[in-house]
């Protein structure tokens, strides 16, 4: 009995030496594992700390080709105008100069003006061309409805107030605003807010234009592509919004105006750029900037390679509120090899916006 206790003795001291060392390298290892994977873990257990925004109240949209806009009016419970309203369609732009000709050419015959401002630096304050303006010979075929403005930029200076890209993104929406208002918009015109890369369909805006006692605000739902039509997300997009304008409330705010959204609008294009370069400036650009954690995230080979799959390039899990959702969006995106029912000019040039296609996936530097 004496030898055993002596045994447990001599393993007491043992095991708390060996537990002390497991702890100091386990603890250092989980800590940093914890902080280099902060975000995903965030947006992992997003469902028990983010409470879902109140559902939107979808309206059917219908629209088959041949049937009569008087018909399609009375499909949603509204009449036809005696003539159309003025359409004005407003965005700030960037650099995404392939996206802009794709969504002009769709909704060139039933906008009447335009309205397009640029900055010569980024949300995030770095400097970049004035990209409409050297290039605006592209888009003479609708010169005549193009209201043009530019803002001036502000380097960003770190710990000054305006460091917050979100708040220089604020000043864009003032500018906008001005804009808007001598753009030569009424009270009863149509007035469209979104990004560049968020496209309403044609028979959309043709359907609000011409129909009568539609809402006065409408959000458009958008099916959601990531880098080309090929790779489609899924059709929860719903910033994009209509307004039949008045000019004492109605403001440019990329964000919920009414709880009303009409069904199959448009689509969203995001991060569907021509040229590696592209990515690279707009992963730096814009107001998400700091998911750019690592150098490494904006090597061309890296960006390539996670096109063509179809991954996150920041590395990042679905923004879901259900982990359903989350775990169903977990992974790449299925490819789809659907060319169907996209923006027009799209598939009538398809040669020159081959990488925009299914099959497409390889980028210029």
């Amino acid at each position: 009995m004496a030898l055993n206790r002596r045994r447990r003795s001599a393993i007491k001291p043992c095991s708390r030496k060996v537990i002390f060392i497991s702890l100091l390298i386990v603890l250092p290892i989980t800590i940093i594992g914890l902080i280099n994977h902060y975000e995903k873990i965030t947006y992992f257990l997003r469902p028990l700390w983010d409470t879902p925004p109140q559902p939107l109240n979808y309206l059917p949209h219908y629209y088959a080709e041949n049937v009569s806009t008087d018909r399609l009016c009375h499909l949603h419970g509204w009449s036809i105008r005696p003539h159309p309203r003025r359409v004005y369609d407003a965005i700030i732009f960037s650099n995404e100069l392939d996206l802009l000709e794709i969504r002009w050419r769709e909704l060139l015959p039933y906008v009447t003006k335009f309205i397009i401002l640029e900055c010569n630096t980024t949300f995030t304050g770095i400097p970049k061309p004035l990209f409409f303006a050297q290039n605006r010979e592209r888009f003479r075929f609708a010169e005549g409805k193009i209201v043009y403005g530019t803002i001036p930029g502000k380097k960003l200076v770190p710990g000054s107030e305006h460091e917050d890209p979100f708040l220089f993104e604020a000043k864009h929406r003032r500018a906008m605003n001005d804009l808007i208002r001598h753009s030569g918009i009424s009270d009863g015109d149509l007035l469209i807010i979104s990004d560049t890369d968020e496209m309403p369909s044609h028979h959309a805006v043709k359907l609000l234009q011409w129909c009568e006692e539609i809402p006065m605000e409408l959000h458009l739902q958008m099916s959601n592509y990531l880098y080309s039509f090929e790779f489609h997300v899924d059709d929860t997009s719903w910033k994009v919004s209509v307004h039949v304008y008045n000019s004492k409330w109605t403001m440019y705010r990329h964000s919920r105006h009414t709880d009303l959204i009409l069904a199959d609008s448009g689509w969203h294009c995001s991060f569907c750029f021509r040229k590696l370069s592209d990515f690279v400036f707009k992963m730096k650009a814009y107001s998400h900037a700091d998911r750019v954690r690592r150098k490494d995230f904006l090597d061309f080979d890296r960006i390539q390679r996670i096109i063509c799959e179809g991954k996150d390039l920041f590395d990042m899990l679905p923004e879901e509120y259900t982990f359903h959702e989350l775990i169903k969006k977990m992974g790449p995106i299925p490819r789809s090899k659907s060319a169907v029912n996209l923006p027009g000019n799209l598939v009538e040039d398809a040669d020159r916006f081959r990488y925009l296609l299914p099959g497409g996936c390889l980028r210029e530097e």
